[in-house]
């Protein structure tokens, strides 16, 4: 397994070592102690979540807030994304910025997302499966998050934007401007 760092402190893209055959192939998605070493952080993940999605999905930029923040590690099982994150740590040096990662059911990359970011992915294939692991407890009262189309953030999402599905809720997201003055 290699953890690499990005120029967003504490975000990673992880890559797996990964033992192929004829039978197929095996990897590791995920060890704590490796992870630790590798990272200098420690998480204890407590909850897994799963979406199917079509092409031209995007959900996001979600995140939770306060006592049930979450960091999260991301991946793909089948087809492909292009995942981001934005920093909304004030204290942070590159609060604002934001960092985009293509994880395909191919290259089984995974993407660490610490706490004090907003995440979000966009589908590029049909029939998706994207899987993440979360450090902390779903929590309806803590969601929060920032417009995807924002235009101080700029965020390429690679696909022509009338052709995006949104939820209503994602739709209706605060500007990055709006979310940063209120918190």
């Amino acid at each position: 397994m290699i953890a690499k760092e990005t120029h967003l402190k504490d975000c990673f893209v992880i890559e797996p070592t990964v033992f192929e055959d004829a039978r197929g192939y095996f990897f590791e998605s995920f060890n704590k102690a490796k992870f630790l070493e590798l990272t200098g952080l420690e998480v204890d993940f407590v909850q897994d979540n799963q979406s199917k999605s079509s092409k031209g999905v995007l959900r996001g930029l979600h995140l939770q807030t306060g006592d049930f923040a979450q960091a999260k590690l991301v991946r793909v099982i089948e087809g492909a994304v292009l995942d981001v994150c934005v920093d909304l740590r004030k204290d942070s040096d590159t609060y604002g910025q934001h960092l985009s990662v293509v994880l395909t059911a191919a290259n089984k990359k995974q993407f660490f997302v610490p706490k004090g970011f907003a995440h979000g992915f966009v589908v590029l294939e049909d029939d998706t499966i994207f899987s993440y692991k979360c450090d902390e407890y779903y929590n309806k009262n803590s969601e929060a998050g920032i417009a995807y189309n924002d235009s101080t953030l700029n965020i390429d999402w690679q696909l022509p934007m009338e052709t995006l599905i949104l939820s209503e809720k994602d739709q209706a997201l605060p500007s990055f401007k709006t979310y940063s003055d209120g918190n």
